[in-house]
């Protein structure tokens, strides 16, 4: 080894001590160290069998057993991540994403045959959701959760021989980065801004519980989310006679798409705005925001009903959000929608920005499934799922925190930006 790779695993070494810190036993925490240094090293494939093969003091069985059998508790290790990157990245949001890891066979813990985005079709596939905090220049996973389809929640026979606990049910997707979210608020960690793409921000039940939860958002929404325009008001019709109960006020124009809204607006509504700089220049479009009340029974039954359990009556009146649209100069109408609760005094600038900052989680996606060998997990029970998922996140941890201090070797780097790590060895 030269004085750099030296140096390296000294590093490792003491990253390894501290995140490990909750792992009980030295011999563990020793797999652990080498577990990362497999993942981290040249090599298409991160299977154990492959690591150990080109770790020098790799050992198959010893590696299979750690992230397979043994019973060290994964969170604890998690909540040290979180630790170390929140300060050390300084988030400007965090993202809820999800990824789909292609499998053969109906064994592996969880899978199913949902579309799958790997593939570009409907395929066997596990699926996890994350949550990761992200800015244009960093970014890290925060949490993991693995989707478990319906099919899987009472198949006695595959939840046994995967090893699933007992309390552990299918949820679905958005409930699984609520559960995130809330388990990292009792960390004491709460997002400056939650962002995620329209297969999240298109359901109002979402919005609604990060509203509930006093958390900002900033979500894609399909075009076919209907709105109020901001300055739509709720009526009461006449009381029909001297009896009977007094008419709810409520709007008498069907709610519009976000997408007929934004069409009725016309191409002077739209300012053109640059959101960061990229590889090949900066990164530009066209946008608008205006204020509108997002609408559709899934958004007003559970106003309706906290109106009414807390003064028996509900004025009819929806509440208001930013409605960002964009527009790119080369196409015939606008492409894409986001609904925001952050203050009416908001930026348009600072809307764009944060609605663009999902790209950082693609560079995550593409780290962590080709560099650290998220994809390349075999095992088929749900510990070693929630073991290999930690390491990999470790891992990651590790590069980004090596690309981040102000004293990394220029060349020689670590880096997240190369798609192949470097040597730890």
């Amino acid at each position: 080894m030269d004085a750099h790779e030296v140096n390296m695993r000294a590093m490792l070494a003491l990253f390894v001590a501290d995140v490990f810190a909750s792992v009980p036993r030295k011999d563990q925490r020793a797999k652990g160290d080498c577990y990362l240094r497999g993942l981290m090293l040249d090599g298409r494939r991160k299977s154990v069998q492959a690591m150990a093969a080109r770790l020098p003091d790799g050992n198959e069985q010893n590696l299979q057993q750690f992230v397979n059998q043994s019973t060290w508790d994964p969170v604890p290790v998690q909540r040290r991540l979180v630790e170390r990157m929140l300060p050390l990245i300084e988030p400007t949001a965090w993202v809820i994403d999800d990824v789909s890891v292609p499998k053969d066979g109906r064994m592996s813990v969880a899978v199913a045959a949902p579309y799958c985005g790997a593939l570009g079709k409907r395929a066997n596939c596990q699926v996890a959701v994350s949550v990761h905090a992200a800015t244009d220049t960093a970014s890290c996973p925060l949490q993991w959760r693995l989707f478990l389809p319906k099919e899987w929640a009472s198949d006695t026979h595959r939840r046994d021989l995967t090893r699933i606990p007992p309390e552990v049910t299918h949820r679905e997707k958005w409930r699984l980065a609520l559960d995130m979210l809330d388990i990292l608020a009792d960390w004491g960690m709460t997002p400056p801004v939650v962002v995620a793409d329209a297969a999240y921000g298109t359901n109002a039940q979402l919005r609604a519980a990060l509203a509930d939860r006093q958390l900002a958002y900033v979500l894609a929404v399909r075009s076919d989310v209907s709105a109020h325009p901001f300055e739509a008001e709720p009526l009461a019709p006449a009381r029909n006679g001297p009896v009977g109960c007094w008419p709810q006020p409520r709007y008498r124009q069907t709610a519009p798409s976000v997408a007929a809204l934004a069409a009725g607006l016309g191409p002077e509504a739209f300012t053109p705005l640059t959101w960061r700089h990229g590889s090949r220049g900066e990164l530009r479009s066209r946008f608008a925001a205006v204020r509108v009340r997002p609408a559709g029974k899934a958004v007003e039954r559970p106003i309706k009903a906290a109106a009414s359990a807390e003064q028996g009556w509900w004025d009819g009146i929806l509440p208001d959000c930013w409605l960002l649209i964009e527009w790119p100069v080369d196409a015939e109408a606008p492409t894409d929608y986001w609904l925001s609760n952050l203050p009416a005094d908001t930026a348009i600038a600072d809307l764009v920005r944060l609605a663009k900052v999902r790209w950082r989680i693609e560079h995550d996606y593409r780290e962590l499934k080709h560099g650290l060998g998220l994809h390349h997990f075999e095992g088929r029970s749900w510990p070693g799922w929630h073991h290999h998922v930690t390491l990999v996140t470790a891992a990651h941890a590790f590069l980004t925190e090596q690309r981040l201090a102000p004293k990394v070797p220029g060349p020689a780097s670590l880096s997240t930006k190369s798609s192949t790590p470097c040597r730890t060895s």
